[in-house]
């Protein structure tokens, strides 16, 4: 088998799984939305997500040995939540966090200055 073949296949085979564990859900829980234990999941998961997310961003991403231990972390985290409270709109929040994290870690900015 040719390394082209290969990829091509490899390629085809994740996105088949990928598509697979999107549809999935849909097609099960369509004829369950009423059920309660999909009303619960579908109001109290998304926060729980989160918060965990929140937690491993916040243990991984953040610069511990800093003068201001995971400074950087935070406040990219709280821009987050402010603009998705004000605005609400999830792509913009996301991507002006982490707009927010790069500039302070590119520009070391936490690490001048005020706190440095």
């Amino acid at each position: 088998m040719s390394e082209t073949t290969y990829l091509v296949a490899f390629i085809a085979v994740a996105a088949t799984a990928t598509f697979a564990t999107r549809i999935i859900p849909f097609l099960f829980f369509e004829r369950h939305t009423e059920h309660p234990l999909v009303k619960h999941l579908g109001r109290y998961l998304p926060a729980a997500v989160m918060a965990l997310l929140a937690t491993v961003y916040l243990q991984r991403s953040g610069d511990w040995t800093a003068t201001a231990p995971g400074l950087d972390a935070i406040l990219a985290g709280v821009l987050v939540v402010i603009i998705h409270l004000w605005r609400r709109n999830a792509l913009l929040s996301i991507a002006a966090g982490t707009g927010a994290y790069m500039l302070i870690r590119q520009t070391g900015v936490l690490n001048t200055g005020l706190f440095g």
